[in-house]
């Protein structure tokens, strides 16, 4: 049995005073390398897939749900590994595990191999290999497409996003068993496509010259502030626009929803109206950042309730 020394020893630098990390620390690096919040919700959509699927709620949506999970926090810590020499240079993501010192990277690649096995052994035998064949894809595109192209094109978000609209679909296909695509979940994923590519913009907007001290292609070298602000705003009014367009899907039947996701939409759209008079890059773009992400959570919980309680 490997004690919490000897794991702690493997796992984690010593402080420079000499001290080791207490185990609670050791919990709070695994969830910076594995990007928790992120894969988190891509659990949360696959959720949201399976239970439009099924239109209850069953014991088996464990499997995708837990597989997804597992699936995304690797393929987020093979990321943090793939670009460690990048964050290194970047004042935002200097502190994470791997540039800080506090995780040696050949530990972080094997937690994240581990963790892709799990999530991948998980949809293999508790799903379909449809579902788990999407899972793959999804990894291979995030860490082997989308990764590549952060380092060639500023426009890398665009084909990016896709990784966003397919845990919907894991989830989906995980009871369905085949591709059958219909309307109601094709219109669920081009919700979180859309929704993705902002999620992207925005922490541009806040972290653009570090790119730039990166030496990534960086969007903030080829438009201004304003300029950027305003493109990111089509973005988002146009994810507000998908999401309006949900109900049109048959994806909800409750007025009171429908109602909601309405008001969702609108209220994205005036919180974030600020976009469109940016004129300096002092403009507080994280708080447009919560909005969108909380307002994606909303969506989720909006249709997850309208079939629950249909």
């Amino acid at each position: 049995m490997i004690s919490i020394e000897r794991f702690e020893g493997q796992m984690i630098y010593p402080m420079k005073s000499g001290k080791r990390y207490p185990m609670i620390h050791a919990v709070h690096i695994l969830l910076e390398l594995t990007k928790f919040k992120i894969s988190l919700f891509a659990a949360l959509s696959t959720f949201t897939g399976f239970i439009l699927a099924h239109q209850e709620l069953s014991g088996e949506i464990i499997f995708p749900v837990m597989g997804v999970f597992f699936l995304a926090c690797g393929s987020c810590a093979l990321n943090q590994y793939q670009e460690r020499e990048d964050d290194r240079r970047m004042e935002r993501t200097k502190d994470r595990p791997i540039p800080s010192g506090k995780l040696r990277p050949h530990t972080a690649l094997l937690i994240s191999i581990g963790l892709i096995l799990s999530g991948s052994l998980i949809l293999f035998y508790g799903t379909n290999l449809m579902a788990w064949g999407l899972g793959l894809f999804a990894m291979v595109w995030y860490n082997g497409v989308y990764t590549y192209l952060k380092r060639k094109s500023a426009f890398a978000a665009i084909p990016g996003a896709l990784v966003g609209s397919i845990p919907p679909l894991v989830g989906w296909i995980s009871w369905k068993g085949h591709l059958s695509f219909d309307s109601q979940i094709l219109a669920v994923s081009f919700f979180f496509y859309m929704w993705q590519v902002p999620h992207f913009w925005l922490l541009l907007l806040n972290f653009g010259k570090d790119y730039e001290r990166a030496g990534l292609p960086s969007l903030t070298r080829i438009f201004s502030s304003a300029q950027l602000s305003r493109m990111t705003f089509m973005w988002i009014f146009g994810t507000a626009m998908t999401c309006m367009m949900i109900p049109l899907y048959g994806v909800v039947e409750s007025p009171v929803i429908r109602v909601g996701l309405f008001a969702a939409a609108f209220w994205l759209m005036w919180k974030d109206s600020g976009l469109l008079k940016v004129r300096s890059p002092e403009f507080p773009f994280h708080f447009t950042f919560n909005n969108i992400n909380s307002f994606a959570l909303l969506v989720m919980a909006l249709i997850t309730l309208d079939t629950l309680l249909n």
